[in-house]
């Protein structure tokens, strides 16, 4: 089941869905508008040649801001990580699903590639996978539509939410894009 329009509203009265800032125009038929935030991470293919899943990545990247006059260039091929401008969150009853907009991707604007998920009890600044599958440069803006959320309840709470100290959660209230932490599913000894 997914929240519709009515719902979304009411469970953000009710606490179970928190988004700041809350536009209420941006709740459409069973989801809300998220915009684009101005931090990104790209990889600097200059320096370094290859990726190994076993070690830290954040050295490979580069940090990028825009700002209202000036946008985030996507070339095809490319790929950057950024992040949602609200701040999303959801109670231990709720998930959330990160979608692209379909105008976007009639320009080959792909916005995540699996980090679509919001896990129950988590609450941040939803990173996105950005990429450009198609053949020219997009501009994207600081601030523009770039995806949509839906949400849907669980059957019960969950006994332990994301961020639980017990679970490990890598990228637990990020409020910015986060380079890959999957060295940590390594032993590191």
């Amino acid at each position: 089941m997914i929240f519709s329009d009515r719902d979304i509203r009411q469970a953000v009265r009710e606490g179970r869905i928190s988004i700041d800032p809350f536009e209420p125009d941006n709740v459409q038929p069973a989801s809300v508008d998220l915009r684009l935030d101005n931090h990104f991470l790209v990889f600097d293919t200059v320096s370094h040649h290859i990726i190994d899943v076993k070690r830290p990545v954040d050295s490979l990247m580069k940090r990028v801001e825009i700002d209202e006059e000036q946008p985030f260039i996507l070339h095809p091929g490319e790929f950057a990580l950024g992040a949602t401008f609200e701040e999303v969150g959801v109670g231990d009853d709720v998930v959330g699903r990160l979608e692209g907009k379909s105008s976007l991707g009639r320009l080959g604007i792909i916005i995540h590639a699996t980090a679509g998920y919001l896990d129950p009890g988590n609450r941040l600044k939803l990173t996105l996978e950005l990429s450009n599958i198609g053949r020219l440069p997009v501009k994207l803006y600081y601030r523009m539509p770039i995806a949509q959320i839906s949400f849907s309840p669980l059957t019960s709470a969950c006994e332990t939410p994301y961020g639980d100290k017990s679970l490990g959660s890598k990228y637990f209230g990020a409020q910015e894009p986060q380079a890959s932490q999957m060295w940590k599913n390594f032993d590191q000894s």
